[in-house]
């Protein structure tokens, strides 16, 4: 019976580094840096081994080599006790009885180890980390000290070895995450129900705007109304009644020569106290960058000039397009309406089952997500440019085929393609 208790301790302590070894290492440190600024005295006996985790894991596997030594050494004479006579029982031959009660205690002692001192333990670490962790954490820390010498010794050893094959210990590592390795956590805290679709949504915005180009976002050069110094103040202000606009851009002759922009709050306001002053005095500075800008410089330059336009030219000095802030934060939070955007259309419009409708605007890489396709978008950045490159003449009903899409040209405005209707042939 001394036997039987001694070797039950020693699965309790098996269980007891098991769990401790896959808690810290499953925890996570934001949950206990979270839960420390709350008042938590446990929680920063945790962050004590998450400091040092190179330290207490190999303590850990100390723990286990040291009980899983003890219970092959006292496990035999324990449990043989109980299977003698019953193998005695069936008189076979001596050295049958031997190998027979051997390869019983054997299989018995290897169960209750594994089942009971290692897969169990393992299981409830890994789902309850954060519990374990706070559970195990100061008992782990004694014996910790208590076997620093010889954990020193084993660590130093064991560094060694690896510096020989030319890897680096564990806390040489580097433990923050990659963008890759975060937007898998984000999809799997979305599956779990920890974040909404929205949330999920906004973290993979923040990563692809770091990789946008402003031409990908900008409104282009045929779509831009703008106002000319050189033009009347009547004239001019016709053109902005008619419009739905807070920011016009202000060009000299043409929109290759843009000199600035105007407000129309400042323009109204004096119009509303019959104090209007010149045209000119209404223009303000206006951002001119290159279109190849990446949209987080841009914002950050925006945001520093305090101006909230910008004309984008080409390599030869022409415009090319306009981004506003606007532009630029819809690229996170979505596209934004207000009551005058009513009337303009979303990029995506799924008609049914079979067919949707594209804005020509929408970019490739959009539309291969979309389709789950490959359309070279190397030198293009939108599916209207796409089009163009590939059907001999504009005109309304031109189609190409890709895979089992057919892709057709449902509405232009002189040399631009408007929109473009996309037909799942599969499903028609």
């Amino acid at each position: 019976m001394k036997n039987l208790l001694f070797f039950s301790i020693l699965i309790i302590l098996t269980a007891f580094f098991v769990a401790s070894e896959f808690a810290i290492v499953r925890v996570r440190k934001t949950r206990i840096d979270q839960m420390i600024e709350e008042g938590n005295q446990k929680a920063e006996r945790v962050r004590t081994l998450l400091q040092n985790l190179d330290g207490y894991l190999s303590a850990c596997q100390l723990g286990i080599t040291i009980t899983s030594l003890g219970l092959g050494w006292i496990g035999e004479p324990t449990f043989r006790v109980f299977i003698e006579p019953f193998i005695t029982s069936l008189q076979l031959p001596e050295s049958a009885t031997r190998m027979l009660a051997f390869f019983i205690v054997f299989g018995l002692v290897t169960f209750l180890h594994v089942v009971i001192g290692e897969l169990t333990p393992k299981t409830i670490a890994i789902q309850q980390a954060e519990r374990i962790s706070l559970f195990i954490a100061k008992p782990l820390h004694f014996f910790y000290i208590g076997a620093f010498p010889i954990i020193w010794f084993l660590n130093g050893s064991a560094r060694l070895l690896t510096r020989l094959f030319g890897m680096k210990p564990i806390d040489e590592f580097e433990k923050a995450l990659t963008e890759e390795e975060l937007r898998l956590s984000m999809s799997e805290s979305y599956k779990g129900g920890e974040i909404n679709q929205y949330e999920l949504q906004y973290v993979n915005r923040i990563f692809e705007f770091d990789d946008r180009l402003a031409r990908e976002i900008m409104v282009p050069r045929t779509e831009i109304v703008c106002v000319y110094r050189n033009d009347s103040f009547e004239d001019n202000l016709a053109t902005l009644k008619g419009e739905k606009f807070t920011r016009f851009p202000v060009a000299d002759d043409d929109k290759d020569h843009i000199i600035g922009l105007i407000n129309l709050k400042e323009l109204y306001r004096d119009l509303l106290n019959n104090d209007p002053k010149p045209f000119h005095k209404y223009i303000r500075p206006i951002i001119t960058v290159i279109e190849h800008i990446p949209i987080k410089k841009l914002l950050i330059k925006m945001q520093k000039e305090q101006v909230y336009m910008a004309i984008l030219v080409d390599e030869y000095g022409g415009t090319a397009g306009l981004v506003t802030v606007e532009d630029i934060v819809e690229e996170i939070v979505g596209e934004i309406r207000d009551e005058f955007d009513n009337e303009e259309k979303s990029k995506i419009t799924k008609v049914n089952d079979s067919i949707t409708i594209l804005d020509s605007k929408l970019l490739i890489e959009e539309v291969n997500d979309l389709f789950d396709l490959e359309l070279d978008h190397s030198e293009l950045d939108t599916i209207g440019g796409w089009m163009l490159t590939k059907v001999d003449k504009i005109k309304l009903g031109s189609t190409i085929t890709i895979e089992q899409y057919e892709f057709k040209i449902t509405e232009v405005d002189g040399h631009q393609i408007k929109s473009i209707e996309v037909t799942n042939l599969t499903n028609k």
